[in-house]
C-alpha cells in the first residue's frame, strides 16, 4: 500500500521493494522497527498495527480416548518419505541416486484463510526426495534441459531491487547461481511440467531464497513463482535440503539411514580406536555390561576418544553414560592406538534435492492462464455475450472430446454408430461427453468450449450415408467432422479413425492439430465453421479420388518419425518422391 501512494520517491519505492523482499526473515523486534519506521498501518482502516505475535502453524490434535497425548497434522507429505527411506532403498536394490514421490493432504494453521485455493488450512502436495550422493551432484539429463532459458530472480538482484533475468540452466549452474546440476536439473523440469500443464511460460519465474530466509540446513533452494491475478504467487519450492532430513531421524529413531558404494579405488584412511589389548580387559571390569561400554566407546568419533583417553590418563579414570548407566572407565581401558586399513565401500548419508508442488495453487494458475473471452464476430452483434473458452491442453482436460449429431432429426438412426464410437474412446482412455439436446450446433459447441473440451466430433446426415437431391452424399458415408476448440477448425474424417487420433492429440504423441489439418482438411472442410452443416461435396470428391488426404496423411506420418530440422522440405520431398 504504502509502494502505491501518490508522491512517493522513485529512492523509498525502491528502499521498500528491499524491505519487502526481506520480511519473512525479520524477527518480532526487527518487524515493530519496520512498521514503526515506515508508518505501516492496516490497508483498509489505516489503524495502528498490534505488535507481531508468535504463531503455531501446526495444526494440534488429541490422540486416544482420554485425549491426553497430543499430536499434529502433518504440514508436509515428506517427512513419511524419510521415514520409509530404507525400506525404499532395499527396494531399489541399493541403487543410488533415485527418487520417492508421494500426492497427499497436508494441514496448515493459517492466519486468514483466503483467496480461494491459494491460501487454505488443508491442502494437496505433491512432493518429490531425490537422494543423491553429498559430492556427485551432476545429472546423466542435465544436458537435455541445459539449453532452457528460465526468468531468474536471483538473491543478489531481489536485495538491489533489480528485475528478474533470463539465462539458461546451463550457465546458471556453470556460474553458480544454482547451486548444482540435479537442483537445475528439476528447476528446469518443473517449468516444463507448468507449461505443459497450461500455465504460460512467460508468466513464470524462479525465485531464490535469501540468505537470510532460506533454512539453515539447505544449500539452495528455489521457488517456481507464477504471475496471476493476485500477483507473483510460490506454487513450487525446489530445494536442496543436504542430509539434514536424514541425519535428524537417524538421531531420533537409532536407525543408520545411510547408502553405500563401491569405490573407484580403495582409500586408505587411518582409524582411531581401542587397542586389543583394552577390549580384552572390558569383560573383566565390567563382566555383564562389557560389551554395551565397549560398543559404546567403539561407536565415539577419533576426536572424542582421544579427548576421552587424555582425560582417563590425566585423572587415572573418566565416568561415562551409557543407556541411563553410569560407568568409571580406568585409564587402562582407554589404551588407544592408530591403525591403516583400506577401505573399499564408502558408506555416507544422502543429500536430498526436494522439488514440492501446491497441486491448488497450480491449479488455481492453469484456469487463470487458460480462460480467455473469444472475440465476437460483427454477425453475433456487439450486445450479445461473449463466450468464454477454457483453452486447456488436451493433455490435461478432463473431458477430451464432445459427440453431438448436427440434427436431432439423425438421433434415432445413429444408435448402433454412437455404440460404436463411445466403445472406441473408452478403449482408448478417452473421457467424453453427448450432447444430443435440442439447442443449435454453435451454442453447444460454446457449452463445450467453457468446459475446456478441446475436440468435438459431429455426426451428421452425410455420416449416415444419406443421399442429397444431386445424388452425391453416398462418398461421405461413416466420416464425421472432427472440431478443435482453439481454432473451431473442422475437418473430415473416417470415424473410425477419430478415437486413435484423439488419443494421440491428447497425450505424449508429436502429433500437432495442425499437422493433422494439413493432413485432411480441404477448401471446402477447412471452410466449415460451427454452425455449418456440410463440406463441399464436390471438393472432397475431387481430392478422393487423387488420394490427396491419403497421401498427406502418410507424409505427415512419416514427418512425426523423422523430424527433421526442414518439415517443409521433407513434405515436398515425400511428397514428390509419391
Amino acid at each position: 500500500a504504502r509502494m502505491a501512494e501518490k508522491g512517493i520517491s522513485d529512492e523509498l519505492k525502491t528502499e521498500l521493494q528491499k524491505v519487502k523482499a526481506q520480511a519473512d526473515a525479520y524477527s518480532k523486534e526487527e518487524l515493530v522497527e519496520v512498521f514503526s519506521k515506515y508508518a505501516v498501518k492496516a490497508p483498509e482502516t489505516g489503524a495502528e498495527l498490534t505488535s507481531p505475535q508468535e504463531f503455531n502453524l501446526m495444526f494440534p490434535t488429541p490422540i486416544g480416548p482420554t485425549g491426553l497425548l497430543h499430536g499434529y497434522l502433518r504440514p508436509e507429505t515428506a517427512q513419511g518419505i524419510f521415514l520409509n527411506f530404507k525400506f525404499c532403498l532395499e527396494q531399489n536394490a541399493g541403487q543410488m541416486p533415485f527418487g520417492i514421490a508421494q500426492v497427499g493432504k497436508a494441514f496448515r494453521n493459517e492466519i486468514a484463510p483466503r483467496s480461494g485455493l491459494i491460501r487454505q488450512r488443508e491442502f494437496s502436495q505433491a512432493e518429490i526426495e531425490y537422494f543423491v550422493h553429498p559430492e556427485l551432484k551432476a545429472h546423466a539429463k542435465f544436458a537435455d534441459i541445459a539449453n532452457l532459458e528460465l526468468q531468474l530472480f536471483a538473491a543478489p538482484q531481489q536485495l538491489a531491487a533489480e528485475p528478474a533475468f533470463a539465462m539458461t540452466l546451463g550457465a546458471a549452474v556453470a556460474k553458480g547461481i544454482v547451486a548444482n546440476e540435479t537442483l537445475g536439473f528439476f528447476v528446469g523440469r518443473t517449468f516444463l511440467f507448468l507449461v505443459r500443464a497450461g500455465c504460460s511460460a512467460e508468466h513464470i519465474r524462479f525465485r531464490q531464497h535469501l540468505p537470510d530466509e532460506m533454512a539453515h540446513y539447505a544449500c539452495d533452494c528455489w521457488d517456481a513463482e507464477i504471475e496471476m491475478s493476485l500477483g507473483w504467487v510460490e506454487c513450487v519450492g525446489i530445494a536442496d535440503r543436504s542430509a539434514y532430513d536424514l541425519t535428524c531421524h537417524a538421531a531420533a529413531t537409532g536407525v543408520k539411514l545411510t547408502a553405500q558404494r563401491d569405490l573407484p579405488e580403495p582409500l586408505v584412511v587411518e582409524k582411531f580406536g581401542l587397542s586389543k589389548k583394552a577390549i580384552a580387559k572390558m569383560g573383566k571390569a565390567f563382566k555383564k555390561d562389557a560389551k554395551r561400554v565397549s560398543e559404546y566407546l567403539a561407536q565415539l568419533p577419533s576426536e572424542e576418544l582421544k579427548a576421552l583417553s587424555a582425560a582417563a590418563m590425566e585423572k587415572s579414570s573418566v565416568s561415562i553414560a551409557v543407556g541411563g548407566d553410569d560407568f568409571d572407565v580406568p585409564s587402562e581401558l582407554l589404551e588407544c592406538e592408530s591403525r591403516q586399513e583400506k577401505e573399499y565401500v564408502e558408506v555416507y548419508t544422502p543429500n536430498v534435492i526436494e522439488p514440492s508442488f501446491g497441486i491448488d495453487r497450480i491449479l488455481t494458475a492453469v484456469y487463470e492462464h487458460t480462460f480467455y473471452v473469444r472475440p465476437a464476430t460483427e454477425a453475433e452483434g456487439k450486445g450479445k455475450q461473449k463466450p468464454g473458452v477454457l483453452a486447456f491442453p488436451a493433455e490435461i482436460a478432463p473431458y477430451k472430446v464432445l459427440i453431438l449429431p448436427l440434427d436431432a432429426r439423425v438421433i434415432p438412426q445413429y444408435g448402433d454408430m454412437l455404440a460404436e464410437l463411445r466403445n472406441d474412446l473408452a478403449l482408448h482412455g478417452l473421457p467424453y461427453k453427448v450432447d444430443e439436446s435440442g439447442a443449435g450446433i454453435g451454442r453447444r459447441y460454446a457449452r463445450a468450449d467453457e468446459l475446456g473440451i478441446p475436440f468435438a466430433i459431429t455426426i451428421d446426415f452425410d455420416t449416415l450415408g444419406r443421399e442429397r437431391e444431386d445424388g452425391s452424399g453416398m462418398e461421405l458415408k461413416g466420416t464425421a467432422t472432427l472440431r478443435e476448440r482453439d481454432s473451431t477448425d473442422q475437418i473430415r474424417l473416417p470415424l473410425c479413425d477419430i478415437p486413435s487420433l484423439i488419443a494421440k492429440l491428447s497425450s505424449s504423441h508429436p502429433l500437432t492439430w495442425a499437422e493433422l489439418s494439413a493432413a485432411h482438411s480441404t477448401t471446402g472442410a477447412a471452410a466449415l465453421k460451427d454452425g455449418d452443416s456440410g463440406a463441399s461435396a464436390a471438393m472432397l470428391e475431387y481430392l478422393k479420388k487423387h488420394d490427396v488426404s491419403q497421401k498427406l496423411n502418410a507424409a505427415v506420418n512419416a514427418l512425426a518419425e523423422a523430424k527433421p530440422a526442414d518439415p517443409i522440405k521433407f513434405l515436398i520431398e515425400h511428397l514428390g518422391a509419391q
